[in-house]
C-alpha cells in the first residue's frame, strides 16, 4: 500500500464523516525507536464541507489512562472538535497502546522518555509535512508532562512548536513516602509484576497504563529523583525553552494544584509566557478539577474560547482583566 508520507511508512486507516466534521485517522511507523513495532494513531478533525480549506494547526496529547476522546467525543464534543468548527486544523495522536494505537511489542516498558525522545517529533514532522506548517501543540495532565520533557531535552525545539499550552502539569508535588528508598524499590518492584495498570479496573480512566510511566514516575519522586532521564534533565533544560508557552492549572485540582503546576512554569525560560488558573478567585464561575478544566459544560463556555483565543495569538495576553494571569512580554 502506498505511503500517506514521504517521511515514513504511513496508512490512511480510516475517512468519515461525523456530522459536520471530517475524520480521518492515519498509522504512522516511523521506525525510529529500539522498538520497531511501535505504530501511532493519529486523527485529522476538519470541517467536513471545507477539507482544503484548513486553518491553524494544533496537536492535542491526552492524558493517563485516556485516548482521543478526551478531546472530541462520538457525537461531536470536546475542544478537539470545538476548535475544528472554529477552522483550526485539528490533530489527535493516541499515545502507544492507547486508543487506536496498538501495543507495541515492549508495551509494558514504555515511558514518557520513550514518548518525548521518538513519538512526540515523530508525530509533529507528519503533521508539518500534511499541514504545511509549524503547529501548535496543547497537552493536558500526562500529555502535558510528556510535551514539557520533550521540550526540556530539545527533542521538539521552536522549529516543530509554535506555541504550547500545558493544562494541568506538574512534577512538583511531592509523594513523601517515595522518598524512603525500600518504599519507592517495593513499589517497582510490584509494578513490574505486571505489564500494565488498569483504568477502568481502578476508575481511572477508559484506557490501561503501562507499568514503565508509573515506574518512571516514581523515579522522578525518589529520594535522589530528578524530572529527566540517563541523558538529560529535563527540568534544568526547561530554562532554556523558547517558545510561547501557556501554562493552566484549576483551583479545584487536587492531583495537580496549582502551585506545583505554576513552580514547573515559571521554570521555563520562554520569552513569551502566560500563567491562567481556573477558578472563582481568578473571575470563573467555579474552581474546575482536573478533568473538568477541559471537559465541561463550564470549559465549553469559559475555557475554549480562551484556547482558541491562544492559538490565533500566543504573544497577546488573554485577559488583563484576571489577577491571576502572569504574562512577560
Amino acid at each position: 500500500m502506498q505511503s500517506s508520507s514521504n517521511l515514513f511508512p504511513v496508512a490512511l486507516i480510516s475517512a468519515e464523516r461525523r456530522g459536520d466534521l471530517s475524520e480521518d485517522v492515519y498509522r504512522l511507523k516511523p521506525g525510529n525507536s529500539p522498538d520497531g513495532t511501535v505504530e501511532l494513531a493519529v486523527t485529522r478533525l476538519g470541517l467536513a464541507d471545507v477539507p482544503e480549506n484548513r486553518g491553524i494547526a494544533v496537536i492535542l496529547l491526552h492524558g493517563s489512562f485516556s485516548n482521543r476522546r478526551f478531546w472530541y467525543s462520538p457525537k461531536g464534543l470536546g475542544l478537539g472538535a470545538y476548535l475544528a468548527r472554529q477552522g483550526f486544523d485539528v490533530w489527535v495522536p493516541e499515545m502507544r497502546g492507547h486508543g487506536l494505537s496498538r501495543r507495541n511489542q515492549d508495551y509494558a516498558k514504555n515511558r514518557v522518555a520513550d514518548y518525548a525522545r521518538y513519538d512526540l517529533p515523530a508525530i509533529g514532522a507528519f503533521v508539518r509535512e500534511q499541514s504545511a506548517q509549524t503547529p501548535h501543540w496543547i497537552g493536558h495532565s500526562l500529555g502535558a508532562i510528556t510535551l514539557a520533557a520533550a521540550l526540556g531535552a530539545r527533542h521538539l525545539d521552536a522549529s516543530a512548536v509554535a506555541s504550547a499550552a500545558l493544562f494541568g502539569c506538574q512534577v512538583s508535588r511531592t509523594h513523601w513516602p517515595l522518598k524512603i528508598p525500600p518504599v519507592e524499590w517495593a513499589g517497582r518492584w510490584l509494578l513490574k509484576r505486571f505489564a500494565h495498570v488498569s483504568g477502568p479496573r481502578f476508575k481511572r480512566g477508559p484506557e490501561d497504563e503501562p507499568a514503565g510511566v508509573l515506574i518512571e514516575a516514581l523515579r522522578w519522586n525518589g529520594l535522589f529523583g530528578r524530572f529527566g532521564d540517563a541523558d538529560a534533565d529535563w527540568w534544568k533544560g526547561l530554562a532554556q525553552v523558547d517558545v510561547p508557552l501557556l501554562a493552566v492549572s484549576a483551583a479545584g485540582d487536587e492531583q495537580d494544584p496549582d502551585w506545583a503546576c505554576r513552580k514547573l512554569f515559571e521554570q521555563v525560560g520562554s520569552e513569551h509566557r502566560q500563567y491562567l488558573c481556573l477558578g472563582r478567585g481568578q473571575g470563573f464561575t467555579g474552581d474546575f478539577g482536573h478533568v473538568e478544566m477541559l471537559v465541561s459544560k463550564a470549559a465549553q463556555a469559559e475555557v475554549w474560547p480562551l484556547a482558541a483565543q491562544w492559538l490565533k495569538d500566543p504573544l497577546t495576553p488573554l485577559s488583563a482583566a484576571r489577577p491571576e494571569l502572569m504574562a512577560t512580554a
